[in-house]
């Protein structure tokens, strides 16, 4: 049975502003209701190797490891800076398309998958998280330990999902006036960088 303790918890988690949540947001505002729905599957699928490693206990390796964890950790910085660096750029993640299909719907998937996969304190975070809903008496720990993933990954589908169309609403606003444009592409340009600022900075 899933508790309430675990739904709360894991809807303040799926609520906080990160960098899932900020790529779906930046697609829903440049390219509309489909784009941000594509980049919140995108973002959820990439937690599932974070999902995977703590189950399998592969996190406890970045918790002992210090190259390990510090590898991950700086593709992780480096790619959020590209991101900021695009975001910039009128070709970037915020750049107004008025055909949502490009680029294309594998490249947005592809970019939300990385932007979660390349964040090691997700894996170190699910192996402290994820146990403490599973009882010690429980007769299939590994079962509920994935079953328990799924819900969680299914929560963060319809909440990226919901901040996605929520941008996509307000981009009707926004795409009109160049100047908000503009400083919207700077904010989350900055985003992006503070918040592989905060990884950079991040200790196991």
């Amino acid at each position: 049975m899933v508790t309430a303790e675990f739904l709360i918890t894991s809807l303040i988690v799926v609520a906080s502003p990160g960098t899932g949540v900020l790529y779906t947001v930046a697609t829903g505002l440049s390219r509309g209701p489909r784009a941000s729905a594509i980049a919140a599957f995108g973002s959820t699928i990439g937690i599932v190797p974070h999902m995977a490693a703590a189950i399998l206990g592969l996190a406890a390796l970045l918790h002992t490891s210090a190259i390990a964890f510090q590898t991950f950790k700086y593709l992780g910085v480096a790619y959020l800076l590209y991101m900021a660096w695009k975001t910039l750029g009128e070709r970037g993640p915020l750049s107004v398309e008025t055909d949502v299909g490009a680029p294309s719907a594998l490249q947005m998937t592809v970019t939300g998958v990385l932007i979660n996969i390349l964040n090691p304190k997700l894996s170190i975070f699910f192996l402290a998280f994820l146990p403490q809903f599973v009882s010690t008496d429980d007769d299939h720990p590994l079962g509920r330990m994935i079953e328990l993933s799924g819900i969680f990954m299914l929560m963060t589908f319809v909440v990226f999902v919901i901040y996605g169309l929520f941008a996509a609403w307000l981009r009707d606003h926004v795409i009109t006036r160049p100047q908000v444009m503009t400083w919207l592409r700077r904010s989350f340009a900055a985003a992006f960088v503070a918040l592989g600022a905060k990884l950079a900075t991040a200790e196991r």
